[in-house]
């Protein structure tokens, strides 16, 4: 009998000595109960690390790490994922360490080159595989990606390998943690192994990994599943090659399961950045309202300070709904009115405008007079500020630079304005935190007289339908339209998204939970002429 460790753990980018010692307080907690402790993928360096690889200071934090880890690992196998130089080559590597020593390392073989991912600037592939004997039983290495491909596998199986170890920091979008569960069920089917898999937790930038480690057997059927979006440590027995049952938490689905994420991405984007608290505008609409039910559930209500900030425009409603919901909630409240500044810009540029039609800039003036406000209380109290706009708003430009898109994380990013209603709506399950009537009221962001988005966009039911299909499907307009939806309407859309690049490269970065988002999943060049 053989138990395996699946060490679920939150790493912290760059922070290689503190990620050796969750290593090491992993090992030393599980003694005596695990035979093996298995990690996830580039543990030491956390992940992604992009250019960090390229300093050289790198590499030797790395081998004093794992020195460390090798002194705790008499008494238990330790398979732990981190950058090696070998030969003047680096490999992303997955290292048995026992004993004392590192016994042998397995090059991961398939780099991915897609999507937020770029190994192919860092890393060589490996060829071969690497197995490994304890209790009788043989164990093979793989990591994340190369899971999803039959070589690696294939290979490992022809080496003997039983059971497969597979370590992986796979982001999370919606879906993400069933889709993996099935194909990896494939492998183990086809190939006649076990397979043990065990992924990372918690936010980096705007990534977020949820864990959702899992074992299964050679049917390919589930024995084990640790919980979604928490750390965990899990043992799992295995009679030779099979795996017992044992825990199988269910999956988060749903709202449920996206809301989690972005609770996670925000508490660990604020703590990681060395931020206790944080500061945000509500305005009584629905973003802000999500927005502020998040910052409480990721941090404590005690570390979250919300202003109003009405202007001459701000329906009476709004301000007692933001009102109402800090009470609810219980975070700090300012009503800070933006009258005064408002007409001091514009007597100001009175002069310059004589003669101008009020239109847009008039609007943004507002805007950018809470960006001010924000700013200020952010740096004074020392509160990271969270922006509130929604993947729909970002995709066609509806926001304005160094107003409502000044801060440094925005939560709703990735969260098209459909989702957002339907996550407030699941906020509210177990008794109304956002007040009912800023899910009912038609969307505005209230900058002239009887203002609402609809005015500008069109009705967020087909904005978003056409926004998956153009921004997250790659999808032509004439595909688009062909496919049901106005012309007109599509190919505004699409000219919208076009001509604000330049405004997202300079938004602040939001949690992905979606299977294209923008920042390391879409890529385009701000001036083109495609």
């Amino acid at each position: 009998m053989t138990t395996i460790a699946l060490a679920q753990l939150n790493l912290l980018v760059g922070d290689i000595a503190g990620n050796a010692r969750q290593v090491i307080d992993c090992a030393a907690r599980v003694k005596g109960r695990a035979d093996i402790v298995v990690f996830p993928e580039l543990t030491l360096t956390g992940y992604p690390p992009e250019d960090l690889l390229l300093r050289p200071a790198c590499d030797t934090r790395v081998a004093a790490a794992l020195r460390e880890i090798a002194a705790a690992s008499h008494g238990i196998s330790l398979v732990v994922g981190y950058p090696a130089m070998r030969d003047g080559v680096r490999y992303n590597v997955a290292g048995l360490v026992r004993d004392g020593v590192v016994e042998l390392e397995y090059r991961k073989m398939q780099l991915p080159n897609y999507s937020v991912f770029d190994e192919r600037r860092y890393f060589e592939p490996g060829a071969h595989a690497v197995v490994f004997e304890q209790g009788g039983v043989s164990f093979g290495l793989t990591v994340c990606e190369d899971i999803w491909f039959d070589l690696p596998v294939q290979r490992a199986a022809a080496a003997g390998a039983q059971v497969l170890l597979n370590l992986n920091a796979s982001p999370y979008h919606e879906g993400k943690a069933l889709e993996r569960e099935r194909l990896v069920a494939d492998r183990a089917r086809r190939f006649g192994v076990s397979v043990v898999y065990v992924n990372q937790v918690g936010g980096q930038d705007e990534l977020v990994f949820d864990g959702s480690s899992f074992v299964v057997d050679d049917q390919g059927r589930i024995r084990h599943r640790a919980p979604m979006f928490e750390t965990a440590e899990t043992l799992v027995p295995f009679d030779g090659a099979l795996p017992a049952n044992a825990a199988i938490t269910p999956l988060l689905v749903g709202e449920e399961q996206v809301y989690r994420a972005l609770v996670c991405g925000t508490r660990d984007y604020v703590r990681k950045n060395g931020f206790r608290s944080v500061v945000l505008g509500l305005s009584g609409g629905i973003d802000s309202a999500l927005t502020l039910a998040i910052a409480v559930d990721a941090l404590g209500a005690d570390r979250v300070e919300v202003v109003s900030m009405p202007s001459r425009y701000t329906a009476e409603i709004s301000n007692s709904d933001a009102q109402a919901q800090a009470r609810t909630m219980g975070v700090a409240y300012h009503s800070i009115p933006i009258e005064p500044a408002f007409n001091a810009f514009l007597d100001m540029l009175a002069p310059t405008f004589a003669g101008a039609p009020p239109d847009t800039t008039e609007e943004n003036i507002q805007a950018r007079c809470r960006g001010i406000i924000l700013m200020a209380i952010s740096n004074k109290r020392g509160h990271m500020l969270l922006t509130t706009g929604n993947k729909s708003e970002m995709s066609v430009g509806y926001a304005t630079l160094y107003g409502d898109m000044a801060g440094g994380f925005a939560p709703l990013k990735d969260v098209p304005k459909t989702l957002v209603y339907r996550l407030a709506r699941w906020r509210n399950r177990n008794g109304e935190v956002i007040p009912a009537r800023v899910i009912e009221r038609p969307p505005s962001a209230e900058l002239r007289a009887d203002q609402k988005d609809s005015d500008s966009l069109p009705d967020y039911d087909l904005l978003d339908a056409v926004l998956a299909q153009y921004v997250e499907q790659d999808r032509s307009v004439d595909d688009i339209v062909g496919a049901g939806f106005p012309r007109n309407d599509v190919e505004r859309v699409a000219r919208l998204v076009d001509r604000n690049e330049y405004k997202r490269r300079q938004a602040p970065p939001g949690v992905k939970i979606t299977r294209r988002a923008y920042g390391r999943d879409r890529r385009y060049p701000i001036v083109n002429g495609f």
